[in-house]
């Protein structure tokens, strides 16, 4: 019988919901769906199954998914993480919840677990890794592959755990000790440090206001916004993203090329409801190229305006190849050849390979090969290369188009023999050239040779190797890519080109400048009023980027001045934040390779604290585990907490509690008397708020009759006990393992709440049982082993009857199959002892390092003797073998013959670099040595380097042979960059990582601006800045303080306060007495220099300042109302100075008790500050005020006069209604009689209408202009070429012939009859000329 235990702690209600919700607790049966009934086992032996030793189960027992700490800086990092969680507070509905493991404390106070501690929860990192909380449910899939592959526990964590465990308080009569976590040790794989980078930096943003409530005001931030190279499709519409939080919510605006983008003007252009995504619409037309540009968003709310990024609008371009034809190109055998492609230039560039006509893909090798610019180099022509032509293609990304060039036909000239030739560069040309790269881009180097026989490329850099983790070869080696270049990056590079005629080289200057990046992005801020505060924006680049400040989008120089701003280059500080202070800034860091825009608010907030998490939550703990209660809170300032308990006593603070700054309360080890209701206060001087939080103790769960190891004949029944004692209040679940999978209940097996019993048992039921009792806060487990025995084995009391034991030692091992990297091990086994033999363990020593310790090598089946074994190199190996039974473990087997591998350069570098200063002028750097097996060969060193960060000096650096370096004479705690890698005799190890550290710290000096001012005769107020030499990390301040009375002096005081505070209210004992103040700052080496201020006399009352405030604007589109408030003297003149967004200033003055006044030359949709100063005396002047008048049409429910569809119906109707006129008028001018000079041939009916002068109407088919007549500007009709035309009434004019001859000049007028009815009608024939009339 083994058994085990396993414990899921309680917390807090800040982690509580995450824990059952993401970090579930996992039950082994449901690791795998319950299998089928097992198939009938084979044909019995007469050999007993070997049964599994205890060692064995014992280590699969303990298994459980969970990890080690991260290596290096990632602790850290994920102590972050935990500390971000603890501080943000509580999830979910208040009720009952899980919480939290025990030493996720250590996490939320950003320390490791304690050293003796095994648990190390600092190491969750994903969703998917074991956490203790709630039993086995609702597991990941990750969580339940990490399950089976954990590994068991080492012997020293087991002796850790042994001396844990004997710690804990036990039962009277237990078998086994109280409840312990154990956390199996296991190597993570890369990408669950992706995982940590990934979540850390979700975490890492900007400080966040509380959103729950439309109370708390937030400047506008950027959420979403476009790429700053926006490439868009010419065929689909365009999206220019903008998106934005603040409250109230922000509302958005454009520039278009640095001026005003109106919208509403345009109707294909749309912006998204409740978001500043511009939507450009091209199905009714137009063309994508005329909205190339610049663009920027602005996110405007009254606390202030955020800015986009500047977004540079392209639109993708796919030209066509221009046509040509290709002569064929005939060369000589063995001589070089480049076929030139020359695409048409796109946007972006498009990819290029070379194909066949027939589309067949070009081979290509070292000989020929395709370059970077898109040529086909042949280093040498050979006569195979006639049997296919060369083709070039383009393919362009957004079209997805493919255009061909035409094919090269290719001609090879033979001769008898090919001559062999000496390398040459067929690019680049000549022996040097140069090369420009940025700062995190890739660097590509490529040089393409000539000769016969084809040459060899290798590549080389002067002074020093190519980086080996990011330097990659490409081409058939005939390029060199490097992956994010860094400045150390640039230097001479040189390619070398051979064959056995000769070589030669070509150098490479690589210059290697950069964009800005940043070294401190400014943070969003958010003080108290009257708090002090800063904004840093502190970047690099090569040349060197300059910085300019901006404030709400307009640049910080014509910005009103702000007497508490001040600005020193990269930082802005804030002392004695006012409401009024509220603003969004940008800093804006350019040179000539890049920009970088960032926006940060500050927020003055005066808010009474307010409690996060919901109300009265249940916690429910194991009885004497560590828990934690969270009560997550919001204030500005910043509350302080407290505890209490039960409603009464004193602050909860010492002993078994312990508060931490984030307002936790930690209880070291809960007691049945820790029962009751807890309840936390937050206080700022705006008011308090409180929570409440109900613990539960409950008992633990324990198996107090456990399962035995049975050995039973097959056919007989077999009953495993498993008695359960737990908490009533909790709900048990018993459940079953067999072989560590969970067993499947059939019909042969019945299962009761404390046994589990099988009938008929078969060989196939061999195996290991566990029962775990379980509820949702803990658990415990135990297991046995049933050995079934076949009708053809030795009888039963007769194999009762041999007494077992541990088994012989293995003998003879022998060592076969050497390879530079493994061997072979062979041994014969021991004499078993009547107890099969599970596991062979096989150890190994070395006798450079650690000469005489044996270490675990791997571990085998029991049925093998033979297993080759993976060596590391240069370890002059010695190996043993030990046997294990159920019984116990051999004796070691005698040692086998030595065997050394050979050498090679190391492959990783020592763990836990860290720099830390001893003394004020020192760091230490030290690190953890590496071991036999990663030494990898002989004279393991350290190359150690360091430089100061800010400076970017050139590395030092020193080869060191221990484990320690210290770097002396150097400045009071400045940060280092730090590298440790290893080196041996074959070479040096990867390129390490760069770890930051510190030089030692100092005593600070005296803290810069004290002040005391006394605002009345029962307050002191104190105010004090930061030092300005910090030398270190400041833990606090100590304020010192004496009351006097001329002579005499009073106790002296001491308080002690936190590095964030810099203000303290003192109440006066007496009016009388005066103060001496001193105050000092704190790092870890000890107090600073001290400064000394005593308390002024009673102020005298001053006369109120004349000022004006409380300026209101009431905007329109095109006015806006103006009023305020002043304490000035009636008859005070005052001037309204406004400025809009293209910089135009206006005034206008204003008479004494002349308000509201009305702006009214305001243009729609424009953004416009706003002052109000007195005429007299302009110093005296309102703060800025920043409004926006409302554009006239909204993009939601745009004007009916701007929709293309109604000026087209407009059009259509005013058309409809010029044509009526112009055919009204037409008759109305010609409808009178002409009469003609000769009738017609054909005789008029009777129903013609005609008059008996001989004249007739034109009706309205004939009032019509005569066919081929064209009607000019001056209402004249002008003869055309037509053959027909009755335009010449000219009289004794020439008649006209139509085709058959007949004369058509019969109907020629009188002159004078032309000059007054022909002259009239062809008038009104004019449309113009009718529109005259109707005027």
């Amino acid at each position: 019988m083994r058994r085990e235990s396993r414990s899921f702690f309680s917390g807090g209600a800040g982690l509580a919901n995450r824990s059952r919700t993401r970090w579930a607790g996992l039950r082994p049966e449901h690791l795998h769906p319950a299998p089928p009934p097992p198939p009938p086992p084979p044909a019995s032996s007469a050999r007993v199954p070997a049964r599994r030793a205890k060692g064995g189960a014992r280590g699969r027992a303990r298994r459980m998914a969970g990890a080690r700490r991260p290596p290096g800086d990632a602790h850290g990092l994920v102590s972050a993480l935990m500390r971000r969680l603890a501080a943000r507070g509580a999830a979910g509905d208040a009720g009952e919840v899980a919480a939290p493991a025990a030493d996720s404390t250590d996490c939320a106070q950003g320390r490791s677990p304690r050293p003796r501690r095994l648990i190390d929860l600092c190491a969750i990192w994903d969703p998917g890794v074991f956490l203790p909380a709630a039993g086995w449910k609702r597991a990941s899939d990750i969580a339940r592959r990490r399950l089976n592959e954990a590994e068991t526990l080492s012997s020293v964590q087991e002796a850790q755990l042994e001396r844990l465990e004997a710690a804990r308080p036990r039962r009277p009569g237990s078998r086994e000790r109280g409840p312990m976590l154990r956390m199996a040790r296991q190597q993570p794989p890369p990408w669950v440090h992706a995982a940590v980078l990934f979540c850390l930096l979700s975490l890492s943003g900007a400080i966040e206001i509380p959103m729950d409530r439309e109370s708390l005001s937030q400047p506008p931030t950027i959420t979403k916004q476009s790429v700053k190279d926006h490439i868009v499709d010419p065929r689909d519409n365009i999206l220019i993203e903008c998106e934005a939080k603040g409250n109230p919510a922000p509302s958005f605006h454009w520039t278009r090329n640095s001026k005003f983008f109106n919208i509403a003007k345009d109707p294909r252009v749309s912006m998204r409801r409740r978001s500043g995504t511009l939507v450009i619409d091209f199905r009714s037309g137009g063309r994508p190229e005329d909205y190339e540009g610049e663009y920027q968003c602005f996110a405007r709310n009254k606390f202030g305006t955020a800015l986009s990024n500047r977004i540079r609008l392209q639109v993708s371009k796919s030209p066509l190849w221009p046509k040509e034809n290709l002569d064929p190109v005939v060369v000589q055998e063995g001589a070089p050849l480049t076929l030139q492609c020359n695409p048409p230039p796109g946007l972006p560039s498009p990819v290029i390979f070379w194909m066949s006509s027939s589309m067949e893909p070009i081979t290509q090798d070292k000989r020929v090969s395709q370059g970077h610019n898109g040529d086909l180099y042949f280093s040498n022509v050979m006569l195979q290369d006639t049997q296919t032509d060369y083709s070039c293609n383009a393919r362009f990304h957004f079209t997805h188009t493919i255009q061909q060039k035409n094919a090269f036909t290719l001609r090879v000239l033979t001769t008898r023999g090919v001559a062999e030739r000496t390398p040459s560069f067929m690019y680049p040309q000549g022996t040097a050239s140069s090369q420009m790269v940025l700062r995190g881009m890739d660097l590509l180097l490529e040089c393409i040779a000539s000769g016969v026989p084809t040459p060899d490329i290798a590549w080389y850099k002067k002074g020093g190797d190519l980086p080996s983790d990011k330097a990659k070869f490409e081409n058939f080696n005939k390029a060199l890519r490097i992956t994010n270049v860094s400045e150390e990056d640039s230097g001479e590079y040189f390619c070398l080109a051979s064959n056995k005629m000769g070589s030669i080289r070509h150098t490479i200057s690589v210059r290697v400048k950069a964009a800005p990046y940043w070294l401190d992005e400014p943070k969003n801020l958010i003080l108290a009023p009257g708090e002090d505060g800063r904004l840093v924006c502190r970047a690099n680049g090569n040349p060197k980027p300059t910085v300019q400040w901006m404030v709400n989008g307009e640049p910080l120089q014509s910005a009103p001045r702000n007497p508490n701003r001040e600005v020193a280059g990269d930082t802005i500080i804030f002392r004695d934040t006012q409401i009024s202070s509220r603003a969004v800034y940008q800093c804006n860091t350019s040179n000539e390779h890049g920009y970088l825009l960032a926006n940060a608010f500050v927020s003055v907030l005066d808010v009474p604290p307010r409690m996060l998490s919901p109300r009265n939550q249940l916690i429910r703990v194991i009885l004497y585990n560590r828990t934690r209660l969270d009560c997550p809170f919001f204030g500005s300032p910043i509350p302080t907490l407290r505890w209490f308990k039960n409603g009464q006593g004193s602050n909860l603070d010492g002993g078994n509690y312990h508060v931490y700054e984030n307002g936790s309360l930690e209880i070291e080890m809960i007691r049945k008397e820790d029962q009751g209701i807890y309840t936390c206060v937050a206080t700022n001087i705006l008011g308090k708020a409180e929570n409440q939080v109900r613990l539960e103790v409950k008992d633990p769960t324990r198996i107090f009759r456990m399962p035995e190891d049975q050995v039973a004949k097959r056919g007989t029944t077999v009953q495993l006990e498993c008695r359960v004692k737990h908490d009533p209040s909790l709900k048990l679940t018993v459940a079953w393992l067999k072989d560590d999978e969970p067993l499947y209940i059939g019909n042969r097996m019945k299962k009761e709440d404390d046994s589990l019993t099988i009938f008929g048992v078969a060989e196939r039921d061999q195996g290991s049982y566990t029962c775990i009792a379980s509820t949702e806060l803990d658990q415990d487990l135990a297991k046995a082993y049933l050995t079934v025995l076949a009708d053809q084995a030795t009888p039963t009391n007769r194999l009762a009857a041999l007494p077992k034991g541990r088994p012989d030692r293995p003998r003879d091992l022998e060592l076969t199959d050497l390879a530079e990297r493994s061997v072979r091990l062979t041994w014969i086994p021991g004499d078993d002892n009547n107890s099969p033999i599970t596991d062979y363990v096989v150890q190994f020593e070395e006798d450079q390092f650690q000469p005489g310790v044996w270490h675990d090598h791997s571990k085998f089946p029991g049925s093998v003797n033979s297993a080759v074994l993976q060596l590391s190199p240069y370890v002059n190996y010695q190996f043993r073998v030990i046997a294990i039974n159920e019984v116990g473990s051999s004796h070691p087997s005698l040692p086998s013959e030595r065997y050394r591998t050979s050498g090679a350069p190391p492959e990783s570098n020592p763990a836990d670099v860290k720099g830390e200063g001893t003394r004020k002028n020192n760091m230490e750097i030290t690190w953890t040595p590496m071991n036999a097996t990663s030494a990898f060969g002989p004279n393991l060193r350290y190359i150690v380097k360091w430089r100061r960060r800010e400076t970017r000096e050139t590395w030092n650096n020193v080869t060191v042979w221990g484990s320690r370096y210290v770097v002396g004479q150097t400045p009071v705690y400045v940060p280092y960059e730090i590298r440790v890698q290893a080196e041996n005799d074959f070479g040096k190890g990867p390129e390490p990582n760069t770890v930051i550290g510190y030089s030692g710290e100092d005593l600070p000096s005296a803290p810069r601006r004290f002040r005391v001012r006394q605002p009345n005769l029962e307050t002191i107020n104190l105010e004090w800045d930061h030092p300005e030499h910090p030398n270190g990390i400041l833990i606090g301040y100590t304020l010192k303080y004496v009351a006097f009375n001329g002579t005499k002096l009073g106790k002296q005081m001491v308080e002690n306060f936190s590095p964030n505070q810099t203000k303290f209210t003192m109440q006066r004992a007496d009016p009388v007495s005066r103060y001496r103040f001193t105050l000092s700052a704190r790092t870890q080496v000890g107090s600073g220099e001290a400064v000394t201020e005593e308390s002024p006399a009673p102020p005298n009352e001053a006369p109120d300042r004349q000022s004006i405030w409380n300026v209101t604007v009431l905007p329109n589109s095109k006015w806006a109302n103006i009023t305020w408030k002043h304490n000035f003297g009636p008859g005070t003149d005052f001037v309204v100075e406004y400025i809009d967004s293209n910089h135009t200033k206006k005034t206008v003055p204003v008479k004494a008790q002349a308000q509201p006044i009305q702006l009214t030359d305001l243009y729609p949709g424009m953004t416009y500050t706003l002052r109000v100063y007195s005429r007299d005396n302009e110093g005296i002047s309102s703060t800025v005020t920043t409004f926006m008048t409302s554009t006239a049409y909204t993009n939601n429910q745009a004007d009916i006069a701007t929709q293309g569809w109604f000026i087209g119906l407009m059009c259509a109707i005013a058309l409809l209604v010029l044509i009526l006129l112009v055919v009204c008028f037409i008759k109305r001018s010609r409808g009178g009689k002409y009469p003609v000079r000769e009738k017609k041939d054909v005789p008029l009916g009777p129903e013609d209408p005609k008059e008996e002068d001989g004249s007739f109407d034109y009706s309205d088919e004939d009032n019509k202009p005569l066919q081929g007549s064209q009607t000019s500007l001056d209402g004249t009709i002008k003869q055309q070429e037509s053959d027909d035309s009755l335009v010449d009434y000219g009289e004794g004019g020439e008649g006209q012939f139509n085709e058959d001859g007949s004369f058509i000049g019969q109907y020629t007028v009188k002159k004078d009859k032309e000059e007054t009815e022909g002259n009239e009608s062809s008038e009104a024939t004019s449309p113009v000329n009718a529109i005259y009339s109707l005027a």
